[in-house]
């Protein structure tokens, strides 16, 4: 058994949709949740601004004697996790890697991925979910607006709306029914996109199917906890207010997450 803490990061509250899930399947251990929300968004920055980003991250990590650090950001697990994971000697779990090997197997057909401009830029789910399933056609499209907009809680301004239907129709039009919310952000739009696709559309939250596998790594290594030491931590690089006002709609903090600057 390993009582260490389990880290989670994104660039803010889109880790929350992956924390909800592993806090309830793990329901012993102990986590750090670190929001960036300093920098956000991820999806428009350079893989070298990207790195320098994680890796200061992954040091607090480090500092905090993690036993694992979750990836709960799409944009960072496709563009630096293959040179960052080796460089701690910690677990280390990415996103899009898992989720895809996870999800490609139960579908067939034309598959969306609706990213950021990282995300879709680095290639990285349409080549995760195709070598894990060949009868995929994955069309992917960003989404350069929509983490924003995730943040500010605000999902039903006319503005708004008009730049959430902007991205989604491209996959509709192309015959997508399958459709992956392929940045942590997105979950958070579920109930707007499902209306605006006029419920035809599967709307797939890799959250589960990620949170699943790592609860069996875990066990596998037998680096379980034996018992919850404290309650979960938040912490940020900005903004403490917003974040947990922002939070409400996936996992509704009881105090303000405590402000850290990396």
């Amino acid at each position: 058994m390993d009582n260490r803490a389990i880290g989670v990061y994104d660039s803010g509250i889109g880790g929350t949709t992956v924390f909800k899930d592993l806090n309830k399947l793990l329901e012993n251990e102990n986590y750090i949740y670190f929001g960036d929300t300093k920098n956000l968004p991820y999806g428009t920055k350079s893989k070298e601004e990207l790195l320098a980003i994680s890796s200061s991250i992954f040091d607090f990590f480090a500092k905090k004697n993690v036993k694992a650090v979750v990836m709960a950001c799409n944009t960072t697990s496709s563009m630096v996790y293959d040179e960052i994971k080796s460089r701690y000697d910690y677990e280390v779990y990415p996103i899009i890697q898992i989720a895809a090997k996870c999800i490609a197997p139960r579908y067939n057909g034309k598959m969306g991925v609706l990213a950021t401009i990282g995300t879709v830029g680095s290639n990285k789910y349409k080549q995760a979910l195709l070598k894990n399933n060949k009868n995929l056609e994955v069309f992917q499209q960003a989404c350069p607006d929509w983490v924003k907009i995730v943040e500010s809680g605000d999902y039903t301004s006319k503005k708004n709306l008009e730049i959430i239907e902007k991205c989604l129709r491209p996959l509709i039009e192309k015959g997508c029914k399958n459709i992956i919310l392929g940045c942590t952000h997105y979950p958070y739009l579920t109930q707007v996109l499902t209306q605006m696709s006029e419920g035809k559309v599967n709307f797939i939250n890799p959250s589960m199917d990620f949170t699943k596998f790592i609860k069996e790594d875990l066990t596998r290594k037998n680096f379980l906890s034996e018992k919850r030491l404290y309650e979960p931590e938040f912490f940020v690089s900005s903004n403490p207010e917003a974040f947990k006002i922002a939070s409400k709609g996936f996992y509704e903090l009881d105090k303000l997450p405590q402000l850290v600057i990396l």
